[in-house]
């Protein structure tokens, strides 16, 4: 077994993670600045709070704990967000992951698992989207994955790391026992944003255009359950424990929902016919993005346990009703 620092790991996606790792028996530090995460949400190791940025704080983490890998999910998400704040984007995501190797490199740390995108693709030329496909990032969030994986791809070609770059698709869902999910209350996930207008925390759902080229005219998705996403992170650990070299995967379930697929499914399962409000499209969402995860499922022996539209939002919803104290 590994002790993991996993960075973000008050978050989402990177609790979901930690509990996933604490499960499979690792040992487990969460680095957080709880700007975006909850100390509720860390079910597994100890929770120590700092900034990616703080290069002291991180060596200290280093020299008191012996770090076998680093799972890195500490980052700014919104791709509306990084349009109109690029250099937030850059400072955090680029600078911040950045602080985080040279600290790395500092302590003598080489196992590196980054938690990527698809939005690094842009507008993909063909779908489902392998691995190969040229990345042509349309928002300033997805370059600064995009730049990120460069970095990375240049520290391995030098010897200074081995890494797992995670490129995600729609990340959805929440533990299944409703013990932790999205806890953001600005939250821009669409099936987190359809559960909380049924819940009336919303006056309605708003669906940012409707012109799309796919066959309803809304963007179309790949949305993966993050239990799952949470496994692949595993499944990378262990290909670097053993000795694997540099890899980057793409994580889905390479089949695609539009928006208003989802939206009818999140009616069904919460039995609420919230109020839809229908707007123009927002800038940097491209119309389509559904993954080729064979690579992952081939080589890392992924196996999807979760890959149900309905059940993803059923547990988006049983996590909501709990998170208000409705159930």
């Amino acid at each position: 077994m590994a002790t993991v620092l996993v960075t973000g790991g008050a978050g989402y996606i990177g609790s979901h993670a930690v509990k996933a790792l604490g499960e499979a028996g690792h040992d487990v530090v969460v680095y957080d600045n709880l700007s975006t995460g909850h100390e509720w949400a860390v079910l597994y190791g100890k929770l120590v709070k700092g900034d990616v940025r703080d290069g002291e704080l991180l060596d200290q983490v280093f020299a008191n704990h012996r770090i076998d890998a680093v799972m890195h999910f500490a980052a700014h998400i919104v791709v509306p967000e990084s349009v109109g704040q690029p250099l937030k984007y850059y400072a955090n995501n680029v600078g911040g992951t950045l602080s985080l190797l040279q600290a790395m490199k500092r302590n003598d740390v080489n196992r590196f698992i980054f938690s990527s995108s698809a939005a690094v693709y842009g507008i993909p030329p063909v779908i489902p989207i392998p691995e190969e496909a040229r990345l042509e990032p349309i928002n300033p969030y997805g370059q600064t994955k995009a730049v990120v994986e460069r970095v990375l791809a240049d520290m391995a070609y030098a010897g200074d790391i081995d890494y797992v770059s995670l490129r995600y698709f729609n990340v959805a869902g929440a533990d299944p026992d409703a013990r932790i999910g999205e806890g953001k209350e600005d939250a821009t996930h669409i099936i987190t944003m359809c559960v909380r207008t049924a819940a009336g925390l919303r006056p309605y759902l708003e669906v940012f255009g409707t012109d799309y080229p796919t066959p309803d005219g809304t963007c179309i998705r790949d949305y993966i359950h993050v239990e799952d996403l949470a496994h692949a992170h595993v499944l990378a650990l262990e290909h670097l424990l053993g000795g694997g070299t540099s890899r980057v995967y793409n994580c889905g379930y390479s089949r695609g929902y539009s928006v208003l697929e989802v939206v009818e499914t999140a009616k069904k399962v919460t039995r609420v016919d919230f109020p839809v409000k229908y707007s123009g499209r927002r800038e940097g969402d491209p119309p389509a993005l559904v993954a080729d995860s064979s690579r992952l499922q081939a080589e890392l022996g992924f196996k999807p346990r979760y890959d149900n539209l309905t059940f993803i939002v059923e547990t988006a919803w049983r996590w909501e009703r709990k998170r208000l104290g409705l159930v």
